[in-house]
Order: structure tokens, then sequence, then C-alpha cells
């Protein structure tokens, strides 16, 4: 009985460090840098959903087939557009997605001060007594 946990144990640990193939780390490292265009926020290789286990496959036949990661970029933007990748190029389509986060922080920064001004004028003027 103990044998045969042990080697149980040895055959996981085996499994657990096998390397992967070139081609499927190359694929892999690929499908981390494009986005899920149905999570959204995952990576193609963390998404569970059937479109991005369908792009990780053709991500995988463009590596076998000796495509560069220039070309497998290329073809999912033009398939996807910028919002595929997590690094979108900065230009007027995608400046919303480069400046969007910053331009909400300093409208919400005015709209603070603003409001923190009306109450401290509020508050003088009910301090002064005729």
């Amino acid at each position: 009985m103990i044998r045969r946990i042990a080697l149980l144990l040895l055959t996981l640990v085996a499994c657990a460090h096998a390397q992967e193939s070139p081609v499927d780390e190359r694929a892999r490292r690929l499908a981390e840098h494009f986005r899920c265009v149905v999570c959204q926020n995952q990576s193609l290789a963390d998404s569970n959903a059937s479109l991005a286990a369908d792009l990780r496959a053709r991500i995988r036949e463009q590596v076998e087939h000796g495509a560069s990661d220039e070309q497998i970029e290329s073809y999912m933007v033009r398939r996807y557009g910028d919002f595929v990748l997590y690094r979108p190029p900065v230009k007027p389509v995608t400046w919303a997605l480069w400046f969007g986060p910053f331009a909400v922080l300093a409208a919400g920064a005015v709209a603070m001060a603003r409001h923190i001004r009306r109450a401290r004028n509020a508050r003088r003027e009910r301090s002064l007594s005729p």
C-alpha cells in the first residue's frame, strides 16, 4: 500500500515537472499577451471561454506553421481590433483606453475640490452672526 502511494506521488511529481514543447511554450506565452474578447479581464491563456480555447488553438497552429510573433499579433488585431492587446498602441482610436482612467480621476478630483470649497463657504456663512 505504501509503495503504491509512493509510486503515485512520484508519477505526479514527474508529470508536474514535464517540460512543455517549445511550440506549446511559445503559444502559451503569446496567449498571455492577448485579452480574451469574451471575458475581457483575463488573458487568452487564463480564460475558460470556448472562444478563448479556439483562439489558443489558432495561435498554436500559427506557431506550428512558423508565423512570427508580429504576424500572429497582426492577425489578432485585424480580427478583433486593438482591444485584444493588453498594451494597445497609442493612437486616436485607443485614446480612451490609455487616457480615459486619468480623465475620470481628474474629473473626480475637480468635483471633490468643488464640494469641499462649497462646504467651507457654507460653514463660514453659518458661523457669522448678524
